[in-house]
């Protein structure tokens, strides 16, 4: 929704915040590494250094080597300014024992600084929170009850054949401004996967009567991530009411769903033994979306979209569930599912049956079926050096098996800087591919 301009809306990955936040940090840093004892310099000084190095050597390790959240390691930026952060504690711990207590207060200050200045940097390679207002989106975004929103069911506006929603749609007067946004439980009725709640926009256009039904745009995040991470960093709310403004009030209906389960779990979006969210995002999301929500009945009406971990699950959904979504929108996807490696993804989801994981997987698959009627984008940063590559490969295999395929780069790298216009900017795309305008 677009509200006035204030202190949340000012940036905090450009402009004078960041650089401010630098400056600061570096003088806090300067200011805790600087002491008239010798044995600072000679003893604690090095050994402050060494604990963050070790320190930070221990959580690059802890989460690429031990814990494995992530398919692809830490960026290296990314490691470097977490040990910034680490380095300003550690000398902050190792300065107040040799500081009077009226100079304690400062020390943690400058401690503080030091680690603010990490999460900054950390925060501008990602692009996740590029203001306040984005990281407290969820809070401050109004919601409405499903039940609310969907209101009671309307007489479907007529759609002649060969004809968009657009060409035969007049808003009434009285139309709405904005959409709505709802949350709700989704259940894994057939698949059994528990879930997180799903995040339900309905455009102006949907409390119409007669209500035109409109394409559907199935939305999921990264990993790891959570439907939220769309309402907050994504700005889906008023990049669609943009969008609806702009098109009288029509905009796809948006579900943002969860093929993860939590923030850090990795299912691969397949049915396998890590859970059954093929059969989820196949059966049990259109399901209840057709009994709750009066929208588009053909596939081709019906959008997958998602970003990193949730761009690989739209291609994967778009060939293995053909019959229920016509369009993919693919945005800093792999080029195929993965825990690591190919022998570790197949080991811990099929037990060591290659040939499941061969019967699945999107490049595999495209090699041996052909999808010409399916429209697919796939949406790359240009400075993603390893996710652009991966992208490339599965676009070049779609045009192979037949798709009416896209190739969309974008500036930025594997960020929110390429993962939101990838969906903005494809929105007219998305909105032609499903029929929504001509």
């Amino acid at each position: 929704m677009r509200v006035a301009a204030g202190p949340l809306d000012w940036s905090l990955v450009s402009g004078w915040i960041p650089l401010a936040l630098l400056a600061a940090g570096l003088c806090a840093l300067a200011v805790l590494l600087f002491s008239r004892r010798r044995t600072w310099w000679t003893r604690w000084a090095p050994a402050a250094v060494l604990l963050a190095a070790v320190l930070t050597w221990l959580l690059r390790t802890a989460v690429d080597d031990w814990w494995q959240p992530f398919p692809d390691p830490l960026p290296l930026g990314v490691v470097i300014w977490a040990g910034v952060a680490v380095l300003g504690v550690c000398l902050a711990a190792f300065r107040i024992p040799l500081l009077r207590p009226r100079y304690w207060a400062g020390a943690l200050l400058a401690g503080l600084l030091v680690v603010l200045l990490g999460a900054s940097e950390i925060n501008r390679h990602f692009d996740q929170y590029p203001t306040a207002r984005s990281a407290l989106n969820s809070w401050l975004t109004k919601t409405t009850s499903i039940t609310e929103a969907t209101g009671r069911t309307e007489p479907a506006l007529r759609v002649p054949a060969g004809k968009s929603v657009a060409d035969v749609w007049r808003p009434p007067a009285g139309l709405p401004a904005h959409g709505t946004l709802s949350t709700s439980a989704v259940p894994g009725t057939r698949s059994g996967f528990h879930a997180r709640s799903a995040y339900v926009y309905l455009p102006p256009a949907y409390r119409a009567s007669p209500r035109p039904l409109l394409p559907v745009v199935v939305l999921m995040a990264g990993q790891p991530g959570s439907p939220g991470d769309w309402i907050n960093s994504g700005r889906l709310v008023g990049m669609m009411d943009a969008f609806a403004r702009e098109h009288r009030g029509l905009a796809p209906v948006v579900v943002v769903v969860d093929p993860l389960g939590s923030q850090f779990a990795n299912t691969l979006c397949l049915d396998s033994r890590l859970g059954n969210v093929r059969t989820y995002l196949a059966a049990d999301v259109p399901d209840w979306i057709r009994s709750h929500l009066q929208v588009a009945p053909a596939r081709t009406s019906w959008a997958i979209s998602g970003i990193s971990f949730g761009g690989t699950c739209s291609i994967q959904l778009g060939v293995n569930a053909p019959q229920v979504y016509g369009v993919v929108n693919d945005v800093s996807g792999q080029e195929a599912p993965t825990l690591g490696s190919r022998q570790k993804t197949v080991d811990k989801a099929f037990g060591g049956d290659t040939a499941a994981f061969t019967a699945v997987n999107p490049l595999d698959v495209m090699a041996r079926q052909r999808f010409p009627g399916t429209k697919a984008a796939f949406v790359a940063g240009s400075s993603d050096s390893t996710y652009r590559p991966q992208q490339r490969k599965v676009y070049e295999a779609a045009v192979r098996a037949g798709m009416q395929a896209e190739w969309v780069l974008l500036p930025g790298g594997h960020s929110w800087q390429v993962w939101r216009p990838g969906l903005e900017r494809q929105l007219p795309w998305i909105s032609r591919a499903t029929g929504l305008i001509p």
